[in-house]
């Protein structure tokens, strides 16, 4: 195929991708006008229709899903080319975000082998996963940990990490409770410390294991951060629900008591969300990636597959 229509060719992998003529155009930097010129040329020139329009977006045909197979190793190693040509004369940076909590406690800790995967500069921003995911979106940051599944046009995500989560309080208050595993009427003395005024990761934890909302609870203290949670608790103000790896070495020395052990402990699961499409012509990224998968998984708790 003709050298002039490699711009073709990248637009239609691009659409592939991400199921969008704007999305594609918004991430290639072009226009939704010249991205579609691009597709239908190369329809033009191929003899062949590669995707059904919808006013919700283009579905690939079955003759694109080939086309696709057939191109996406030699662009995405072009892109590779390039991108790492940049890195070589520039100040390059990969942009990774997420929640302070889980960056802070699980992935900084190896910063050393995140920095020498990648062989550029790593940026860290922590925020909310909404917005997070919406700069991602946006190609303000190259991969996010979101704590919920990602359902954003444009973005792909995989299972990461597992987040058992449990019901935790200074020593002094499980003394106060009658045996040695209090029933649901029992822990509705103790105060809360609560991550939001809503009780969310207190709420799901009292609907899995109780199977009830958790209206009985009163709470004494309200930090929009786990790890101020986790602060207060050790503190004495009450009891929370905390992703384990937060807490885990307070409980092996003592400071903190676990106040309940459910059967089947509550889980969240954790992704690794970037852009559709860039991990497979990102080497940095897919390194940085690989590196954030090892760090994860020496906590001990192994991705829910889909």
């Amino acid at each position: 195929m003709a050298t002039h229509n490699m711009e073709h060719l990248r637009t239609f992998l691009t659409v592939y991708r991400v199921g969008s003529l704007t999305e594609a155009a918004r991430m290639l930097g072009i226009s939704q006008p010249t991205a579609s010129t691009h597709v239908h040329s190369l329809e033009l020139n191929l003899g062949l229709r590669l995707f059904e329009r919808s006013p919700v977006g283009v579905t690939p045909t079955p003759k694109a899903d080939e086309l696709a197979r057939d191109i996406a190793p030699h662009i995405d190693a072009l892109d590779d080319l390039a991108f790492m040509s940049n890195v070589s004369g520039a100040d390059e940076s990969l942009h990774l975000g997420g929640p302070a909590e889980f960056l802070t406690a699980m992935l900084l800790p190896g910063t050393p082998e995140l920095t020498q995967a990648i062989g550029v500069r790593l940026r860290i921003r922590f925020g909310l996963v909404d917005d997070l995911l919406e700069q991602l979106r946006a190609g303000h940051l190259d991969l996010v940990v979101s704590a919920v599944r990602p359902r954003v046009q444009g973005v792909t995500a995989s299972p990461l990490f597992d987040e058992e989560f449990v019901l935790v309080a200074a020593p002094s208050w499980q003394t106060s409770l009658p045996g040695d595993e209090p029933v649901e009427a029992e822990l509705a003395r103790i105060p809360v410390v609560a991550y939001a005024e809503n009780l969310p990761i207190v709420r799901r934890y009292w609907r899995t294991v109780f199977h009830r909302r958790p209206d009985d609870l009163r709470s004494n203290c309200i930090v929009p951060d786990l790890r101020g949670v986790r602060a207060a608790v050790l503190a004495g103000a009450g009891m929370s629900v905390l992703p384990s790896y937060l807490v885990q070495e307070d409980l092996v020395a003592g400071k903190l008591v676990t106040l309940h052990t459910p059967e089947f402990a509550p889980l969240n699961t954790v992704y690794l969300a970037t852009r559709t499409g860039d991990l497979n012509r990102n080497h940095p990224l897919r390194s940085l990636a690989s590196a954030i998968e090892r760090l994860s998984q020496t906590s001990g708790n192994s991705p829910t597959k889909p």
